[in-house]
């Protein structure tokens, strides 16, 4: 084995000749050591393969467009699913919740596949995923599995509307939330953003205020009002959590990692109160014909389906987030109310009047103007770099190297 090591003079400054103009420039020495150099290179090809989080590689804008496909589809579908399975009288709070999880075998496929299969990446699943990412994970994900319950409480309770308006408050605490845990700056663009898409939700509200389910009794609405506040509040805060977790994260397939160990937490907990409750006897009772009208076969297909669509839809805020923030992801997800809606009026020819129709184009527009900010910010932020860039580029000009090598046998 060869060492390679230079000779320092004690002088690293060369003074230019007399009469000489030429700029002044630095005398660098050069360390080299092959083994560091290797791990060097090793841990830069590792860096560039895996932060996928930096707005200059190139894998970026995919990802960020194909998890907001992700939301986008899930939040839509899911919710379209979920009015189906409740139109067509199933009624199990406990099945309701315990779909929303149950999907994680799915994230396997995404997580494993990459390394054994295709051999797309050089990490392999789960490398650095420290026992407090395990602990976190599996508290997060109890805080999720709760999260799905009373959702899945108030949204069996309460109407359309009244659960529109507690809902859209989620937005603001999730402002308030990432200011105090994750530092997030409050500008015009989301703040802006915000108060557009607030208003949009409160107009929705009011616009299906004749949605109120038949037989609601004062006491369920009770149930209902609270379960919806306190997922309101659990959600905005998951959010910046996650946000504030994923900054110990430094690649996307980590995520994904992250996300198997919630959801498989929260459909723990679902489970267990399934069996507590008698879910599965419901879920049995409830797919006989006769019971679910629209056969055996179209409950087990919308109880699969919406299993797959909750994923997609998890798996989608956790990738905003990550390449995002918390109130991008929050953002994202109170825009797709409106088009929940949009979706009942062309699935199910749900009524759409003019209150509906502004609330869209509320939404739309606050929506539109948090991207564009985005936009703006992100283009800044490349321009810096790139001075940054030059900048070094021309500093590096300025210094010459002076290397020696000597040859030693080891």
């Amino acid at each position: 084995m060869e060492n390679i090591n230079t000779n320092i003079n004690s002088s690293t400054t060369s003074p230019n000749p007399p009469g000489n103009h030429q700029p002044h420039r630095s005398i660098v020495p050069i360390t080299i050591n092959i083994d560091q150099g290797i791990n060097t290179h090793n841990n830069n090809n590792d860096n560039n393969n895996n932060n996928n989080k930096s707005i200059n590689n190139r894998s970026y804008i995919p990802l960020l467009v194909t998890n907001f496909l992700f939301l986008f589809v899930g939040s839509v579908s899911s919710s379209l699913l979920s009015k189906y399975y409740f139109n067509h009288k199933g009624s199990s709070i406990w099945v309701s919740t315990w779909v929303q999880c149950a999907g994680f075998p799915l994230l396997i496929l995404p997580i494993f596949l990459p390394y054994y299969l295709f051999k797309a990446t050089p990490r392999k699943p789960f490398t650095r995923f420290t026992p407090t990412l395990f602990l976190l994970s599996l508290l997060i994900g109890l805080l999720l599995g709760l999260n799905n319950l009373l959702f899945s409480w108030g949204n069996s309770y309460l109407p359309v509307s009244t659960s529109s308006l507690l809902l859209s408050s989620q937005l603001a605490f999730t402002l308030l939330l990432s200011v105090l845990i994750v530092r997030q700056k409050i500008t015009f663009s989301n703040l802006n953003c915000v108060v557009l898409l607030v208003t949009s939700s409160v107009l929705l509200g009011l616009g299906s205020s004749r949605d109120k389910p038949p037989g609601l009794t004062r006491a369920n609405y009770f149930v209902g009002f609270f379960s919806t506040i306190g997922a309101g509040l659990l959600f905005a805060l998951y959010l910046p959590v996650m946000e504030r977790v994923y900054r110990k994260v430094y690649c996307y397939a980590m995520v994904m990692e992250m996300q198997l160990i919630m959801e498989l937490a929260a459909t723990a907990l679902a489970t267990v109160g399934m069996a507590v409750k008698g879910g599965f006897s419901e879920m049995k009772a409830e797919s006989r014909p006769g019971r679910f009208d629209k056969g055996t076969a179209a409950y087990w297909a919308t109880v699969f389906f919406n299993v797959v669509t909750w994923q997609l839809c998890f798996m989608g805020t956790a990738g905003m987030v990550f390449l995002t923030s918390s109130l991008t992801g929050g953002i994202c997800m109170t825009a797709l109310m409106t088009m929940n809606v949009v979706g009942g009026v062309v699935v199910y020819g749900d009524e759409f009047g003019g209150i509906k129709a502004v609330s869209a184009v509320l939404s739309v527009w606050g929506f539109c103007s948090y991207v564009y900010g985005m936009y703006i910010k992100t283009k800044q932020e490349r321009l810096s770099s790139l001075n940054d860039n030059n900048h070094n580029q021309n500093d590096n000009n300025d210094m010459i190297p002076m290397v020696t090598i000597n040859n030693r046998s080891a």
